[in-house]
């Protein structure tokens, strides 16, 4: 499939999961962001379609794997969103590297439970019916809040930040919590929870009916009438106390009671109307926005942690250029797979590959089935997790900054189009290069294949002039050799076999010259006439 990046602009859905827009402080736009080191980014900028060449790259299934856990916080955007300057790169990778901090990681998790817990005492507070019941999980949810954000204060306050965005965000959250707004939501929330425990009443039940009073300093006398008749009890006997349900809802005569009471404290119940009213917005736009935006870096380590410890692989923050073209990664991998395979337990195998000097493609030839196309995915998915700032599979990567991430994977022949296959490819060839510049890079598996040897040599050596004339970096899975040594912006990579026994892949891709069998290969194979088909067809007959 042809991936043709086009940004496309739609307005998010707000700062926060689940949270309402009617709530955020009266700032009209944040002065910080734990995600782009440019706090002016427009975030009604963030891509939210899935990107073409994610499905190609099996980045839609990366991106599934690291959200899932965290699917109320609409973090998918960020991923679908690649950055285009190297500082802004750099921006994010100190933050990961401080997040890798067990401490920091632990303090910024319960922070973000913890604002949970606010937004769901705000919702709850929203959907209850009765006035003074949805008060009262409404002063809940700030006093959750005022908690919180003293505490993480104080829990970054005593630790070490080297990143630039946790720096700045510590710095903002002491400013706030100094503030006068914070200060007086503080000590408002305290006065009101004070005056509230205060309140005492007596209900007075006769026939059918109660009445509800200032409590007089009556006597309980709940332990002596009990201690009374403990000498008349005989063996087991039916309890007729009442269980309190466990729920957050409020039935009509609970209600009644707390409407009598607050007749009966009017000075108070009318302080907490106005509380209400007066801080219905009390939630701090750049907070809410940290805790939205810190889940990208929550939920991707979270993942690749999980992949460590099953598979003991290993990750790096590769250095980023937008200007040299010479680009490495050593024992990287396909993530996706790696994610499949590691379920499974099953072994996972590691690929190296660099190019120097003029080079700019790869070429890819060798036996089906012999890990050809995960090795382009993997070129692709490197460079574009690099261009998100996230770490990348390998233990040492330099890779290239670039604008465009564009694949031409071979796929189905749709009847509906009323195109052959081949006019297909050429029609997705032509879009791919009305768009590719030469900080573009592209991924290509297999094409040309519906045509005859001569006409994809053709139409390959076509393709390959025109990449070549761009400059741009790119991998081609080929059965056509000689695309290999094209020119001296071409190399060779193929896929190996155990040379005891040809039928089986090693799946490493080593870096030499094609040896002419790959062609011949995938003929046999589509004809069935491979060694372990014709003996499977011999014992048959036999």
């Amino acid at each position: 499939m042809t991936s043709v990046e086009v940004q496309k602009k739609s307005q998010t859905t707000g700062v926060e999961a689940g949270h309402d827009s009617r709530r955020g402080s009266s700032q009209s736009a944040s002065p910080f962001s734990i995600l782009f080191d440019t706090p002016s980014f427009p975030r009604d900028q963030l891509q939210r379609d899935l990107p073409e060449c994610f499905v190609d790259l099996n980045l839609d299934q990366i991106v599934d794997a690291v959200a899932a856990e965290w699917a109320a916080y609409d973090i998918k955007p960020f991923f679908y969103t690649p950055l285009n300057r190297v500082d802004a790169i750099g921006y994010r990778h100190a933050i990961f590297k401080d997040l890798e901090d067990a401490i920091l990681f632990e303090r910024v998790r319960w922070f973000a439970q913890a604002m949970n817990g606010v937004r769901e005492h705000l919702a709850r507070s929203d959907k209850l019916y009765y006035t003074h019941h949805k008060q009262a999980w409404f002063l809940c949810g700030v006093e959750i809040y005022c908690e919180a954000i003293k505490r993480f204060l104080n829990d970054l306050s005593q630790l070490e930040l080297k990143s630039r965005g946790f720096q700045a965000f510590r710095k903002y959250l002491s400013n706030y919590v100094a503030s006068p707004h914070f200060t007086s939501l503080v000590q408002e929330t305290g006065a009101l929870r004070a005056g509230l425990s205060k309140v005492r009443y007596s209900i007075l039940v006769k026939d059918n009916g109660f009445t509800v009073d200032h409590y007089h300093s009556e006597t309980d006398y709940s332990t002596e009438i009990e201690e009374t008749f403990e000498k008349f009890k005989q063996g087991a006997v039916k309890d007729y106390r009442v269980s309190y349900r466990l729920t957050p809802d409020m039935n009509h005569i609970e209600a009644k009671v707390l409407e009598f009471v607050a007749q009966s404290n009017p000075e108070l119940f009318t302080r907490l109307d106005h509380y209400r009213i007066k801080y219905a917005d009390f939630i701090d736009q750049t907070i809410a926005a940290f805790n939205h935006e810190i889940h990208f870096y929550i939920a991707y380590l979270t993942h690749i942690a999980k992949l460590k410890r099953a598979t003991g692989l290993r990750f790096c923050y590769p250095h980023l250029t937008a200007s040299s073209k010479e680009v490495y990664d050593y024992d990287g991998f396909d993530l996706a797979l790696a994610h499949k395979l590691a379920q499974q337990q099953s072994p996972i195998v590691c690929n190296d590959f660099y190019l120097k000097g003029r080079e700019r493609i790869i070429v890819v030839s060798g036996p089906n089935q012999g890990g050809k196309t995960t090795f382009a995915r993997t070129f692709g998915q490197l460079h574009y997790l690099a261009s998100i700032g996230c770490p990348v599979p390998g233990r040492e990567a330099l890779l290239f900054l670039c604008d465009q991430l564009f694949t031409h994977f071979e796929r189905r022949e749709k009847v509906e189009n009323l195109r052959g296959k081949l006019e297909d490819d050429l029609l997705r060839i032509r879009t791919l290069f009305q768009w590719a510049t030469p900080r573009s890079i592209i991924v290509m598996n297999e094409i040309f294949s519906s045509t005859t040897l001569q006409d994809e040599i053709f139409l390959g050596r076509s393709v390959m002039e025109k990449m070549l004339k761009l400059d741009l970096l790119g991998v081609w899975v080929t059965f056509v050799d000689e695309l290999s040594t094209f020119s001296e912006q071409t190399v060779s990579m193929v896929s190996t076999i155990v040379p005891e026994n040809p039928a089986l892949r090693t799946f490493k891709i080593e870096r030499r010259p094609a040896d002419g069998l790959a062609y011949a290969m995938a003929i046999v194979e589509k004809y069935r006439l491979t060694y372990e088909h014709v003996k499977k067809r011999i014992e048959w007959k036999s």
